[in-house]
């Protein structure tokens, strides 16, 4: 009976397996696995999905109908640091490309209280189309976004380019935009 109690105590022990081993391998595998599907969606060859996102101010705006400009639509939330940190960079992006063709999309997560969008979307005075997502129906359509910020520049052509999932480097998505708008 006590062999079996030592047993459970350290199952790792016996099976020649250290302690600092297995806490090793419980960090970085999910480290591992995580930059794997970042490095595999970050660059894509889907198109994007035929939807229409519903903006604050009641227009509807069809992604189809912005095919032949690159669009950037960025998954964000109110509560969320990094979002918000990004909302000063989207609007240079804005200022500097909008009227060279770029378009940009902001889409509030699902549970993201529509007051506490309206209040940020004022407080920072964002000049691109911010649109509620009350139903889900875009973030699914997206490969179901559940993390912010997630951001997707989509092509011309209407091919899904980048997917990001958190911090983006400026630098990088400038190069994108910037081969979109010289053709």
């Amino acid at each position: 009976m006590k062999k079996l109690a030592t047993q459970s105590i350290h199952p790792c022990k016996n099976r020649g397996i250290s302690l600092k081993d297995m806490m090793l391998a419980t960090v970085l595998i999910p480290i591992s696995i995580a930059i794997a599907v970042n490095l595999y969606q970050h660059y894509s060859t889907q198109s994007a999905p035929n939807v229409s996102f519903s903006t604050l101010t009641g227009e509807k705006i069809a992604l189809q109908s912005l095919q032949g400009k690159p669009v950037l639509i960025s998954f964000w939330a109110s509560d969320c640091p990094e979002c918000l940190k990004e909302i000063p960079v989207f609007i240079e992006l804005y200022k500097q490309y909008h009227s060279k063709g770029l378009e940009i999309i902001a889409v509030a997560m699902p549970y993201d209280p529509p007051n506490h969008v309206i209040a940020v979307t004022k407080e920072q005075q964002l000049p691109y189309p911010i649109a509620l997502d009350l139903e889900a129906e875009v973030t699914h359509a997206f490969s179901n976004v559940q993390v912010t910020p997630t951001t997707f520049l989509v092509n011309p052509a209407g091919i899904i380019d980048l997917k990001i999932i958190g911090k983006f480097d400026l630098n990088e998505l400038k190069t994108h935009i910037e081969t979109f708008i010289k053709g």
